[in-house]
This record gives structure tokens, C-alpha cells and sequence, in this order.
């Protein structure tokens, strides 16, 4: 679960606003349906975790950054709080600010009001509606920040815009959701950021450190049973936008850490033998049977520097909170 996004600001449509055409949407109904049912069919059966933000998964996140056991978003934001100006010291004038995952894009105001000269803000998201609320309120708030937003997977190659040759182009990926990668696709996620900043770029990433594991297990079981919510709020989605007929409550939430392979573990487990219709294809279930929805990888500082050295990058800076529960990392390219 990534905590990239936060409370979003209050929206007021802009003439003004820079523009996200239509169509780029990023997850067309049929990528969503093939997405779904590569991963019922499989043997281990598994959902992709982008599937998680539709209107109601984003809400339902933006409940649990607020909750007192989900502490990735207000200990990131507390670091970046702290340390905006020495990032931006170290990033320079003439930045081009590319967001990886923009969500809301709340955090980045932090780095925007401390950078000298920001040569452009590119916020890419999945969302189209989120973004053009996004690109309108950053263009209000700047207005001689030039806001190049793009709706696209950033999971996939991007396109960007063209940038002024003078930029400086360093990626913002908060959040933690590095950690929702399994480490190849971590690994080969920020290669391809690697490539796009270019061998004078830099990037700041959010990471999620290894910790007690009882503080990670109530994290991801809060008890007001918000992120059971969001985890179950995918079965309703397939049941609206692909004519499944999961019937949510015989699912239930589990989220574990394996320690094995230091990462936190989220599931729907079946409580009853069934078989359920999704886009007219039948998925049988036994009961005990889990869907696995995601994992976020907690890292120490000996993986964490393997992962990024094999992707082109150097640890510049980590800046972590008192606990040591998180780390804001500044990288360069190798």
C-alpha cells in the first residue's frame, strides 16, 4: 500500500489549467479486464494492486494516510518537512519536478516552494480526472511554473513532454511505493527512471525501512477495518466494471509480514468453496483460497543499496525520523 497520496486540496476549475487529453487514459477497460483475468487464471491467483485506485479506492486510502496505526504518510511528510531545503540545495536551480504517481500531489508542494528557479512540475498519474484537478491547482498556486501533466502507467514507458534543455530533470517517487514492487520490478522500474533523468538528473525516493513487525502488522489491520475496506473495494469494482459476481462478504482481509522475504503480504481469502463470473469467464475458489492483492517490501540499508546500484543509481542522502521507520533517499546516477 503505497502512501503517495494524500488529503486532496479543494478543486476550482481553471480556464487556464493545462490540459490532460482524453485519449491517454491510462487503464482502458480492456487492459483492466486482461489485467483481472491473467492473474485469476494463475495457480497462485493475484490481482495487480493499480487496480486498487478507482473514485472509491482513492477515498478509502486517503482514509487510511489519516489513520493512528498508518504511519508511512505523516513520518514521510515530517521528513520532507524537515529536509526540503537541503534537497533542493542538492537538486539545484532549473529543476524539472517529474512525479511519479501523483496522486493528489500534496507533498510536493514541499519541494516546490523550496526550489530555486523549478524549470517545470510533470505530475504523471493513472488518473485523468485527478490529474487535470492536480495540474489546475499546481498552475493557480505557480503561476510561472510551467505544469506539463501526463496521464500514463508509469509502470510502463513514459513520453514525456518536451522540457527546456537547461533542465535539470529529478523524479519524485514518494510514498513508499518502490516497496510494492517485487525487487526485478523495482530494479527495472528505476532503470527506466535512470534513463529518463539522464546521466545529470537525481531523483527522491520515499522508502519503508524494516521495523517491528507489530507495528507493520497494525498498519495494514487497522481497527476500524479501513484498509479490509480498500483491499475488498477491488471485488466491487470487478463486480461494476467487469459483470463479476464476487460476493464481497465471503472474502475476507489478510495482510501478514513475511519476514522470509521482508515484505508485508495483503489477501482476499475465500471463506467458502465457490465459483464466480468475471467478464463471463468462470474462477473457481476452495475455501481458504486467497487472491493476492499486494506486497510492499520493507528495505534495510544493505538491500536498499544493492537494488538501487543495480539500477544506475548512487545513495547520495538518507534522511530518516526518530524512530528510523523511514527514509527520504536522495540518489544521482552512477
Amino acid at each position: 500500500m503505497s502512501a503517495s497520496s494524500v488529503r486532496q486540496p479543494h478543486f476550482v476549475p481553471s480556464p487556464q489549467a493545462p490540459s490532460v487529453p482524453s485519449s491517454t487514459s491510462a487503464l482502458a477497460a480492456d487492459s483492466v479486464r486482461d489485467l483481472v483475468l491473467r492473474g485469476l487464471r494463475a495457480q497462485v491467483k493475484s490481482l495487480p494492486p493499480s487496480l486498487f485506485y478507482d473514485a472509491a479506492g482513492a477515498a478509502l486510502f486517503e482514509q487510511i494516510c489519516e489513520l493512528p496505526e498508518y504511519y508511512p504518510t505523516r513520518t514521510e511528510l515530517a521528513i520532507l518537512t524537515r529536509c526540503a531545503p537541503t534537497l533542493a540545495r542538492a537538486a539545484g536551480p532549473h529543476v524539472a519536478l517529474i512525479e511519479y504517481g501523483s496522486g493528489a500531489a500534496t507533498k510536493v508542494r514541499l519541494l516546490l516552494d523550496q526550489l530555486e528557479t523549478p524549470s517545470a512540475y510533470v505530475p504523471v498519474d493513472v488518473s485523468h480526472e485527478q490529474l487535470e484537478q492536480v495540474a489546475a491547482v499546481r498552475s493557480a498556486q505557480y503561476p510561472g511554473l510551467r505544469v506539463l501533466p501526463v496521464c500514463a502507467d508509469y509502470t510502463r514507458p513514459l513520453t514525456l513532454p518536451r522540457l527546456p534543455d537547461d533542465a535539470r530533470r529529478v523524479a519524485f517517487f514518494p510514498g513508499s511505493t518502490i516497496g510494492n514492487f517485487h525487487p526485478t520490478e523495482a530494479s527495472a522500474f528505476l532503470h527506466r527512471v535512470r534513463h529518463t533523468v539522464g546521466p545529470r538528473g537525481g531523483m527522491i525516493l520515499g522508502v519503508d525501512r524494516r521495523k517491528d513487525p507489530d507495528v507493520l502488522h497494525n498498519a495494514y489491520n487497522d481497527a476500524a477495518g479501513v484498509t479490509a475496506a480498500f483491499n475488498r473495494n477491488l471485488l466491487v469494482r470487478m463486480n461494476r466494471e467487469l459483470q463479476a459476481t464476487f460476493d464481497v462478504d465471503t472474502f475476507r482481509h489478510v495482510a501478514f509480514f513475511n519476514d522470509a522475504l521482508s515484505r508485508i503480504e495483503m489477501h482476499l481469502e475465500s471463506s467458502v468453496d465457490q465459483t464466480v463470473h468475471v467478464a463471463g469467464e468462470a474462477i473457481t475458489f476452495a475455501a481458504g483460497e486467497t487472491i493476492h492483492t499486494e506486497c510492499s517490501y520493507k528495505y534495510d540499508e544493505p538491500r536498499l543499496r544493492t537494488l538501487v546500484e543495480e539500477s544506475g543509481f548512487r545513495i547520495e542522502a538518507l534522511h530518516t525520523d526518530a524512530c528510523d521507520w523511514f527514509w527520504v533517499a536522495w540518489l544521482t546516477p552512477i
